[in-house]
């Protein structure tokens, strides 16, 4: 009986090896990085393209402060044949490309307010969509101040792009075709500070004035879709106009700012020296929402789902993630959770159902 057990791991070991050599085969490798690119180049997103549900996909969840695993803010939504981008955040476009989303589908970028971890992908959005095939200029809504940005994205990526129609050809990759078309918003003077920017194919998208300050202008955005709506708050404190916004919306994407461990981070900081980072944790409470107020915020609205993201400061476990929502089941018990890059959430039409989902 020993000897037989001896044999076998004998056996197993002598297959082990011949496996590693047979690995380091160069067709057998060859044959298997083919068959990864063919899986990876056949796989797409083509269902979240389908015109029964608004669907919308959480990008980026993150903030300014930096975490392994998030991308900064980004939400796509996906309705009418096309996907809209509310914010460009770094990482979020990495986002779209790993989940096979084809960019030539977008329809435009929406942008929120100018502030870095929100706009600095916005190059990279306009080129990629681009090389994959987009018909037309990338329009990019936003409040007064979108000029600018664009025009320096534009002058920033101008070499780049030059470099690639000369190198890949006018008939694949036009000019005049990877540019950016800049969008500004503008709200009555007098009346609710809302604006429809879109209102075709079945999709309604109405921008709203938000407090931001001292950002200013700061805009939210929401999608109304064939009886379906969702709301994307934007960087805001708890907002009279944001409430109107979002009064009976099936889903509100709000802003959360843990203020109480932000103040953590604050008193260590000072303790250890770091009087900028103390600084810093002292004044950005007095211009976002917690995620108490966001809660509330949505009880106020009769919103049925919401969802928390641009999470400041990013939880790195599931220990400080239930610190960060402390005290939001208290004030709304049910329909609310913590969004996680690659968070779906799925209104399908014809129904009042809200499926959840992440991607792969």
């Amino acid at each position: 009986m020993r000897r037989l057990s001896i044999g076998i791991l004998a056996f197993l070991a002598l297959a082990i090896v011949a496996a590693i050599a047979l690995f380091r085969f160069p067709p057998l490798q060859d044959r298997l990085v083919e068959g990864v690119v063919e899986r990876a180049l056949a796989q797409t997103s083509a269902e979240l393209f389908a015109e029964n549900a608004l669907r919308v996909l959480i990008c980026g969840s993150s903030s300014p402060m930096p975490h392994p695993n998030r991308a900064k803010p980004c939400t796509a939504v996906f309705a009418g044949g096309r996907f809209w981008v509310v914010d460009t955040g770094p990482g979020s476009w990495n986002r779209l490309a790993m989940w096979r989303i084809p960019g030539r589908h977008i329809g435009a970028v929406l942008l929120t307010h100018f502030h870095s971890d929100h706009i600095g992908e916005l190059g990279e959005f306009d080129l990629q969509t681009w090389i994959d095939g987009r018909g037309a200029p990338l329009q990019v809504f936003g409040p007064e101040g979108v000029e600018r940005v664009v025009a320096g994205f534009e002058e920033a990526y101008a070499l780049d792009a030059g470099y690639r129609t000369l190198h890949h050809g006018a008939d694949l990759l036009p000019p005049d075709i990877g540019r950016m078309q800049a969008r500004t918003i503008s709200f009555p003077t007098q009346g609710p500070q809302r604006a429809v920017i879109f209102d075709a194919d079945g999709l309604r998208i109405t921008a709203f004035a938000v407090d931001h300050r001292p950002v200013e202008p700061a805009v939210g955005y929401r999608f109304d879709y064939r009886g379906r709506s969702a709301v994307v708050s934007g960087d805001t404190v708890p907002y009279p106009g944001l409430v109107a916004a979002a009064q009976g919306a099936d889903l509100l994407v709000h802003e959360a700012q843990a203020n109480h461990m932000v103040a953590v981070i604050g008193a260590v900081a000072a303790t250890a020296g770091r009087p900028r980072t103390a600084k810093i944790m002292s004044d950005i409470p007095e211009y976002h929402t917690t995620p108490v107020q966001a809660a509330e915020v949505a009880n106020e609205a009769g919103v049925r789902m919401l969802v928390l993201t641009h999470l400041t400061p990013p939880p790195p476990n599931s220990v400080a993630a239930s610190v960060f929502v402390r005290g939001v089941s208290e004030v709304r018990p049910n329909g609310w959770f913590l969004a996680d890059d690659g968070h779906l959430i799925e209104l399908p039409l014809d129904s009042d159902e809200i499926n959840i989902r992440k991607m792969p």
